[in-house]
């Protein structure tokens, strides 16, 4: 992977719709590190593309510093969105002059690989610049797309001695709130059966904006929107009716329909309260993801990237949403109870997120059965600043945090991008409001005894 070339095409290639430009060279610690393919199966040549970023400002030696897994949703949307749109090291962002647009890459320094690894990966295959040898590969449930991760995760391990024994974090957003559990649980199940030498070294997971129990989070719309002051009653009226549906064919598993049935609340949703997106109520135009496709699919940085330039870059892709079309609706609840009784458990909302937001999250959690969920629930809902200022709230107990990104939508490393980063940091690091009170008082109370 020729990387030079790579610095060179982002900052000085010029296409016919878009110009990428910068006055200063591109950093040697933003380039990826690696990038290329994990073979999935290696008789029909599918495989999962990738894309890793080392830690910038490690605070350990590389052997030691976490290596964090980023997973885009969709379901069939690309992680290169998480990567330059969203929390890689550098951002696509548009501008005009002299009558043209400019896609342009400027430095995030707001990233997730300040002080960690971060690896990208394109899941399932199909989407992005991974490759589905035929339609009928692109998995069709949870399981299957945890196989083909979990393949990917051991051979890129493998490539490298410095990445053998570093503890991993599996993280994602809106559709990876199956992804992740589902990788998560997979790996636990499998490590029980491995020696230690052979186990992935998974020590949490991280579900932001998630979809992870449908049938209770599409029950939420109708009152979100209203105490939102979007609808009224009467349209509040209307949008729970269509949320019954929904919940009434997926509880009698007809999972076509009722995933169906979920878009009719949401369009019509979206309909009636006028808003461009639900994805941020705040927003007065969708998100610029297209940028990221633009850029991309320039024939000279597919070449730079080691991807098939024939490969038109989508930002999601509707043959593999259509293939999760009937899984869309199903529950993965169950592989978070178990992932929060061995492992942590980080989940995080957007404030305005109106689609896969907040208050969806909080009615399967109070589901949750887990031992925790009691004292969770009673626990206090704490205020989170960063550098003095308000970023939201963070609620804790035991393996288990919730936080509430103020002042963000769906994509919350976009919209709060120093505010995402000192929360993944601290959380990983177990700092400030995620440090283990309730461990560190027992300890102090033991000390008074003895």
């Amino acid at each position: 992977m020729d990387f030079k070339l790579l610095s060179f095409l982002i900052f000085h290639y010029s296409i016919t719709s878009s110009s990428i430009i910068a006055s200063l060279p591109l950093p040697k610690q933003s380039l990826p590190t690696k990038s290329g393919y994990l073979s999935v199966n290696s008789t029909t040549n599918s495989a999962i593309f990738y894309t890793f970023y080392e830690a910038r400002n490690p605070t350990a030696p590389l052997s030691q510093t976490p290596i964090l897994i980023w997973l885009q949703g969709g379901p069939g949307c690309s992680s290169m969105l998480g990567n330059f749109y969203e929390l890689g090291p550098w951002r696509v962002s548009s501008s005009h002059s002299h009558n043209a647009k400019h896609v342009t890459l400027t430095r995030n320094r707001e990233s997730w690989n300040r002080i960690f690894g971060l690896l990208f990966l394109d899941n399932p295959i199909g989407v992005g610049f991974s490759i589905a040898s035929t339609p009928e590969e692109i998995p069709r449930n949870q399981k299957d797309v945890a196989k083909h991760l979990y393949i990917a995760i051991k051979k890129f391990i493998k490539m490298n001695a410095l990445f053998k024994n570093r503890a991993i974090y599996i993280t994602g957003e809106s559709y990876a709130g199956k992804y992740v559990p589902a990788i998560g649980y997979h790996v636990l199940k499998k490590n029980a059966r491995l020696p230690v030498r052979s186990k992935v070294n998974l020590v949490g997971v991280v579900i932001g904006n998630g979809l992870t129990d449908p049938i209770s989070q599409v029950a939420t719309h109708a009152a979100n929107a209203y105490y939102f002051g979007l609808v009224n009653d009467k349209q509040k009226r209307r949008l729970k009716s269509l949320q019954e549906k929904a919940i009434s064919l997926a509880k009698n598993g007809n999972w076509s329909e009722a995933t169906n049935a979920r878009s009719e609340v949401l369009n019509t949703l979206q309909k009636m309260s006028g808003m461009p997106t639900l994805y941020n109520i705040r927003r007065h135009k969708p998100y610029q993801n297209y940028l990221v496709a633009e850029f991309l699919n320039d024939v000279e940085v597919k070449r730079a990237l080691g991807v098939n330039e024939t490969i038109v870059f989508e930002v999601c892709s509707k043959v593999v949403r259509k293939a999760l079309h009937e899984d869309l609706m199903k529950s993965v609840k169950y592989m978070v109870e178990f992932l929060v009784k061995n492992t942590k458990v980080l989940l995080y909302e957007g404030q305005l997120d109106l689609r896969v937001g907040l208050v969806s999250t909080e009615a399967w959690v109070k589901r949750m059965k887990w031992e925790g969920i009691d004292k969770f629930l009673e626990a206090d809902r704490k205020i989170w600043t960063v550098n003095g200022e308000l970023a939201g709230y963070v609620q804790k107990w035991g393996n288990l945090s919730h936080v509430v990104v103020l002042n963000s939508g769906h994509l919350v490393p976009h919209d709060q991008p120093l505010n995402s980063q000192a929360m993944i940091e601290d959380w990983v690091l177990e700092k400030g409001l995620f440090a283990n009170h309730h461990i560190e008082n027992l300890s102090t109370s033991l000390s008074n005894v003895l």
